[in-house]
């Protein structure tokens, strides 16, 4: 009687055992891959010429993310070749004739092969061809200077923080790629200058290199917890990384037109939980186009998001279908720019295109150049014009580069022309033309900022993540966020 009396616990411990195991939710297998068509961003570690065949090095500007992990560090060498030359557009063409320019321009489209992770694992790839753009990799970004805090008591203190997270949000996608230097852009002006001059890509070049074919990195065991928090709607703040799969133009875009994006980085809570994985669609649309006018007033273009969808394999996951797509309010807080252009973005999300005020030290130049071309002062002692070859050269080679200055130093009168030609073209591209448009290329950097759930539901079953609002936050509501520092 004793035994049977002992075998009754055993026998319910093991029941037990057995229900909770039944109960208890089995872990899943997620493949770690990435899509083909997703951009590698890279910058060149060496300048290459502009030849067929030419070897190519890179380095991976920003790590590769795949679901929830990193797959590929930031660092990681990526090699390829030029695979052909192509020659430049017509209009790109005539500008450098009309510069006297005659070196007949190509553009280097460049394919990469290989991926070489710190480690030492080679991974074989295939991108599809693509040029460099005209931006420059920013590997020494400056920090955001420290904000002095002038007002006294609590509230001054929370302004300063707030202003000080502000800065630190702006440092991501608008601070690691810049436009040319100084030293690059005068670099540009003397190779322009020469009528004919060898071709190169500069080190440090951005490239956006597009897989052709899906990249692999095995898989990765999820557990259920791990996923709970999928299709929750982000705090309001959020900040999360993506790339425009659509093109943009505040020349072409119309009000009303869709924009998609890709976030290129997962987003998760401050307890470490995955809201939204890589891969994840932002749908939305225009909202805002002004193009450019003449006096070199900038274009604007503002657009937001007003849906997430997550895509079929990651729903899968979740054990209800009711968050795979939801309503959401999410802003541009940031873009990358092209080295062109300098972007400003405001509060809303709206995009204006601007240009530096240096661009009038050209026409004053240029004007004093015309001054001295066309000096033609009379020596007082012998009644003979005075000799000016300095003022023709510069006149000639104003106008039309060093072609100009040498067929100016033979006439007067070609100097002339020559200078009052330069001045001309020179006040026309700086002062009297056409603003720069907003444009946003496929694959385009941007930061996305969630503003919190929408106004009205509509029906939605969204989870909200909770978030109060803090005393800091509230005293610093007056901060503005007028521009993205350039890079």
């Amino acid at each position: 009687m004793q035994y049977k009396i002992a075998f009754v616990p055993l026998a319910l411990t093991a029941v037990s055992f057995s229900g909770s195991a039944q109960d208890k939710e089995p872990s899943q297998n997620v493949p770690l891959s990435i899509a083909a068509g997703t951009p590698l961003r890279l910058y060149l570690t060496k300048r290459i010429s502009k030849r067929a065949g030419e070897p190519v090095e890179a380095k991976l500007l920003d790590p590769l993310f795949s679901f929830d992990r990193e797959v590929a560090p930031a660092g990681s060498t990526v090699e390829g070749a030029v695979a052909r030359v192509k020659p430049v557009s017509r209009m790109e063409r005539a500008m450098a004739i009309l510069g006297g320019d005659f070196t007949p321009l190509h553009q280097a489209e460049v394919e990469f092969t290989t991926l070489t992770l710190p480690d030492g694992t080679r991974i074989p790839l295939n991108t599809v061809e693509t040029p460099g753009m005209n931006s420059i990799a920013n590997l020494h970004p400056k920090k955001p200077a420290a904000s002095s805090n002038k007002n006294a008591g609590v509230l001054g203190t929370a302004k300063a923080q707030m202003k000080d997270k502000i800065a630190t949000t702006r440092q991501r996608v608008s601070d690691v790629v810049r436009a040319p230097g100084k030293k690059e852009r005068l670099e540009d002006y003397l190779w322009a200058k020469l009528p004919y001059h060898p071709q190169y890509v500069r080190r440090g070049t951005r490239f956006d290199a597009e897989l052709a074919e899906p990249l692999q990195f095995g898989a990765a065991t999820i557990q259920p917890e791990d996923v709970r928090a999928l299709g929750t709607q982000p705090p309001a703040d959020s900040m999360v990384q993506a790339r425009l799969t659509t093109t943009l133009s505040s020349d072409s875009s119309k009000q009303g037109e869709p924009v998609d994006a890709v976030t290129t980085r997962p987003l998760f809570s401050p307890d470490h939980k995955l809201f939204l994985p890589e891969g994840t669609h932002l749908k939305g649309q225009v909202t805002m186009v002004q193009r450019a006018k003449w006096f070199h007033r900038g274009g604007q273009l503002r657009f937001n998001f007003q849906t997430v969808e997550l895509s079929e394999e990651i729903s899968a996951l979740q054990s209800s279908e009711d968050n795979r797509s939801f309503k959401t309010v999410a802003t541009l807080g940031g873009a990358e720019q092209d080295g062109n252009i300098s972007l400003k973005v405001d509060q809303e999300g709206g995009v204006k295109a601007t240009e530096p005020k240096t661009r009038f030290i050209a026409p004053a130049l240029a004007f004093f150049v015309a001054q001295k071309a066309a000096d033609n002062d009379v020596n007082k002692i012998t009644g003979l014009p005075k000799s000016n070859t300095g003022g023709h050269v510069l006149g000639g080679g104003s106008g039309f580069g060093l072609l100009g200055a040498a067929a100016a130093k033979a006439s007067p009168s070609v100097a002339r022309a020559f200078g009052y030609y330069g001045l001309a073209w020179s006040v026309f591209r700086n002062v009297i033309a056409r603003g720069r448009e907003v444009e946003f290329q496929k694959n385009a950097a941007i930061d996305v900022r969630f503003g919190g759930a929408p106004g009205s539901s509509s029906g939605s079953k969204l989870k909200t993540a909770k978030r109060e609002t803090t005393a800091t936050e509230a005293a610093a509501s007056d901060v503005e966020i007028n521009d993205v520092p350039e890079r």
